[in-house]
């Protein structure tokens, strides 16, 4: 059965070494895109995304996902029909064609042949003695406009087979650092036991891959109460359970009770994500097994 002392050990985040590494990492990048003499004069920003800022890494040498983000044009969705449209359609370079194209040469120009463009989204660069494997994004500002006026901002990715996603980085951050504030800090502590286990689970081919956002989103939906047992076992064990609990059948809720991504915003079990329903049961099925949970 999983220990107390386990547990306490899977709460830690990424060691100093690990993290120097990704700040460094993330550092190199910024100054490839800086140093390429194509986006002179382009309001650009490259910055962390996902588990790094948000303290949840758990990884030995983990990557790093990092946006090179093109604010010259925005994409934006209209909430309700009725909006008008926010101007005129750009007509300027920066297309999402000719902005991987610049990323990839600004990259390849820094690191040479550690570079990996072959990916549908990211491009991605090796890690080195002094660095971890990074995931670099080119993305362009999107705007969700309401009704009410006013509009959401995130980030719209182009894959290289034309299709898009869209990414809330900034909530991502706001909503983890609230959770966490709201459980006295439990809540990233819980989403970094739970990363180890579907890590551990996969490396001895326990269950199969689980994504470490689902993880952490599944974590987020569960209520603050779930994280104040007197022991880490009894966390895990609540959180596991009502995990497995409230993802039964494959028919989404009323929409006010629908699980949501861990920034707030998407929904976590819409059509266009690539995992389900069961997935999310399948896991919670599989931890409760492999870290012996039963009372």
């Amino acid at each position: 059965m999983t220990t107390e002392d386990q547990l306490m050990d899977w709460t830690k985040p990424s060691s100093d070494t690990e993290q120097d590494k990704q700040e460094r990492t993330e550092r190199m990048v910024q100054e490839a895109i800086a140093d390429h003499q194509a986006f002179d004069g382009c309001d650009i920003s490259v910055y962390a995304k996902g588990s790094y800022p948000n303290n949840t890494n758990v990884r030995t040498e983990s990557d790093v996902d990092i946006a090179v983000q093109c604010s010259e044009v925005f994409y934006y969705d209209l909430l309700d029909p009725s909006i008008p449209k926010p101007g005129p359609p750009y007509t300027g370079i920066w297309t999402p064609e000719y902005l991987r194209a610049e990323t990839e040469e600004a990259l390849s120009a820094k690191f040479g042949s550690q570079i990996d463009t072959n990916g549908n989204v990211a491009i991605k660069v090796s890690s080195s003695s002094a660095r971890v494997d990074a995931d670099v994004v080119p993305c362009f500002d999107l705007r969700d406009y309401f009704l009410s006026g006013g509009y959401r901002e995130g980030t719209r990715i182009f894959r290289k087979s034309g299709s898009s996603v869209d990414n809330y980085p900034t909530q991502h951050l706001e909503k983890g650092r609230s959770k966490n504030a709201d459980t006295s800090h439990y809540y990233k502590k819980t989403v970094r036991i739970l990363k180890r286990t579907a890590n551990a689970m996969e490396d001895e081919g326990f269950h199969r891959a689980t994504a470490s956002f689902l993880v952490e989103s599944l974590v987020y939906n569960c209520p603050k109460s779930l994280f104040f047992p007197s022991t880490w076992v009894e966390t895990v064990r609540g959180i596991i359970y009502h995990i497995w609990e409230n993802t039964q059948g494959d028919t989404e809720p009323t929409k006010n009770e629908r699980w949501m991504e861990a920034n707030d915003v998407k929904y976590l079990f819409a059509s266009k994500q690539s995992w389900t329903r069961k997935d999310a049961r399948d896991f919670a099925d599989a931890a409760f097994g492999y870290l012996e949970l039963s009372e």
